[in-house]
């Protein structure tokens, strides 16, 4: 008799295959049967008329101290992720030396918009090497599978300390020794990478930019050589020097000298003038090298909103006399006639740096409403709708502000989108060296809610979207599972196959949608969130149990610490 049986679903299974009419047999925490199962369960789903998919892999997450406090996981795991890697962008929380935890969170508030004082409270510290880190984290039951990297962050300030970010400093060559064995020490340890930051957008609490930043190219190097020899382990950066020869001649020498895969986030134009992202990414897959960028399947999007961190008025001194307030309140003072006279004044007189002035940016603003449309036209901004109705657009993003009791968000995606048209990210989401990543789940809890982003992926891409061609659900489904999983030398998992883990969603895809993201105040010390509610997911199952039925958490908790290497290859 086995376990659970989800019989009579539309089996997707993460290959890239055509859909197939079947069912799924699970004993324990492993598929032991797919196609047409016979023999009883002692639990049957039935997957009529519903996807039956692998469980989401997210690569690029930032739940590295929630990890340390929150058994759910949310709010990836309302969306049907089962396996996320945290540690990226070269910020985390170890290693680090006894009474410097301080500096580390204010890398991660600084780089990733998570309250340090949750932070502060919700961390209980139990480590100071790395592998004590990974240990501390596999003691504690999750409804997710987590697995981590080794931050550059932490291992430059454990080493050089205070001169970590100071950029008249160079690591002696001692110190760049040191630091390449904390790197070889975590991920012998089981640390599936390690990641690295070399970008401005990047800096801390006090504005200061993170460790790395102006690392030279021979600690760059050195510090990936530390995986030589070893069978797992991924170098993961997120840089503005992609667009730069340099830049890329200490990558391929990597990828070369260690044959282990590196994955980069560019963040500047450069990196993508004539494709030559995907161009180098391409020649160096036909030498046997893995160089893989990684890319959202939307552009990031700022949230402008009373509720989030950002709008247009939140830097005017009218507005700022009244921002403490809670919501209601603040409602109610921006009604008032002659307030609203002077916030609207200095709107438009105030300079939003790169943005430029308020009715400049107001054309790439965009309300959200109930049911969020991430693909607008640009008669669908606050500027395009005044210009539509003959009246100011500031004045009416500020009227828009107000509406559902201050509650309504705005969508501002960042790059990507000067054509009002995906049709270029759609083209680029199909290189076969792209991986799909960049939810930047449990971050940027103030202005950023994209942790929804696979629900995004299938709805939009699969499903909504009428302004250009869509891209076949077994596509984004491998996307999501298969490839980010593997990428991860996480073979175990991303499939619907016998002999691999279950962890599988079963969802009713004509009624799958995102709502409106809302602020929530339930991390420690009632620290705010935005997060983003679904519905249509059925149920997902981690390691062989339910977790979540019909968007609800059932109390169970099989997921726990996934350490490199030991995924069968």
């Amino acid at each position: 008799m086995h376990d659970i049986l989800i019989k009579n679903g539309t089996l997707v299974d993460g290959t890239g295959a055509p859909r197939t009419k079947g069912d799924i047999a699970i004993d324990g925490d492993t598929i032991v049967a797919v196609g047409e199962v016979t023999g009883e369960a002692r639990r049957v789903i039935d997957a009529e008329g519903h996807l039956v998919t692998p469980g989401w892999v997210d690569i690029h997450t930032h739940y590295d101290g929630q990890a340390t406090w929150d058994p759910v996981m949310a709010p990836s795991s309302w969306h049907g992720v089962t396996t996320v890697v945290m540690g990226n962008c070269g910020v985390g929380f170890a290693p680090v030396r006894p009474g410097e935890e301080g500096f580390l969170i204010e890398l991660m508030e600084g780089v990733e918009d998570i309250p340090g004082s949750a932070l502060a409270e919700g961390i209980d510290w139990r480590w100071e090497s790395f592998p004590e880190y990974l240990d501390a984290l596999e003691t504690m039951q999750r409804t997710i599978d987590v697995g981590t990297q080794v931050p550059h962050g932490a291992i430059r300030a454990y080493v050089m300390g205070t001169r970590c970010n100071d950029t008249s400093e160079i690591p002696t060559a001692d110190e760049i020794e040191s630091m390449q064995q904390l790197v070889r020490e975590g991920i012998e340890a089981g640390a599936l990478g390690f990641s690295s930051s070399r970008t401005l957008l990047h800096t801390d609490k006090q504005g200061v930019h993170v460790p790395g930043t102006f690392a030279g190219s021979d600690e760059m190097l050195a510090l990936g050589l530390a995986m030589r020899g070893l069978d797992h382990g991924v170098f993961e950066m997120v840089s503005d020097h992609l667009g730069t020869d340099d830049e890329w001649a200490w990558v391929k020498a990597f990828a070369a000298e260690t044959g282990r895969p590196i994955t980069l986030v560019p963040t500047s134009p450069g990196a993508y003038e004539g494709g030559k992202i995907y161009r180098i990414a391409e020649e160096a897959r036909e030498k046997g090298m893995e160089i893989r960028p990684q890319m959202a399947a939307r552009p990031t999007g700022v949230l402008h909103g009373l509720s989030s961190s950002f709008h247009i008025f939140a830097r005017c001194p009218s507005y700022l006399e009244i921002a403490d307030l809670d919501l209601s309140s603040r409602v109610a003072a921006l009604r008032d006639p002659g307030r609203r006279a002077k916030l609207l004044e200095e709107a438009r007189t105030q300079s939003l740096g790169f943005f430029g002035n308020a009715e400049a940016l107001l054309w790439m603003i965009f309300p959200l409403g109930d049911m969020p449309n991430y693909e607008p036209e640009r008669s669908e901004s606050v500027a395009g709708r005044a210009e539509a109705q003959g009246v100011d657009s500031v004045e009416m993003m500020l009227d828009l502000l107000l509406e559902q009791d201050g509650r309504e968000l705005f969508y501002q995606p960042l790059g990507n989108y000067s054509t009002y048209n995906l049709d270029p990210m759609r083209e680029a989401l199909q290189h076969p060296n792209v991986l799909f990543g960049l939810s930047d789940g449990g971050a940027h809890c103030g202005i950023i809610a994209d942790a929804g982003m696979p629900t995004f992926v299938l709805t939009h891409w699969a499903r909504d979207r009428s302004r250009g061609e869509q891209l076949p659900l077994e596509f984004l489904v491998r996307c999501l599972s298969r490839n980010t999983a593997h990428a991860y030398g996480m073979t175990d998992r991303g499939e619907l196959a016998v002999g691999k883990k279950a962890d599988i969603n079963v969802i009713d895809f004509d009624k799958l949608r995102l709502f409106r993201p809302e602020a929530t105040y339930d991390l420690p010390l009632g620290g705010r969130r935005l997060v983003q509610r679904v519905e249509g997911y059925r149920y997902t199952l981690k390691s062989g149990e339910v977790t979540f039925e019909d968007g609800e958490h059932t109390g169970a908790l099989p997921g726990t610490l996934v350490r490199g290497g030991a995924s069968p290859v």
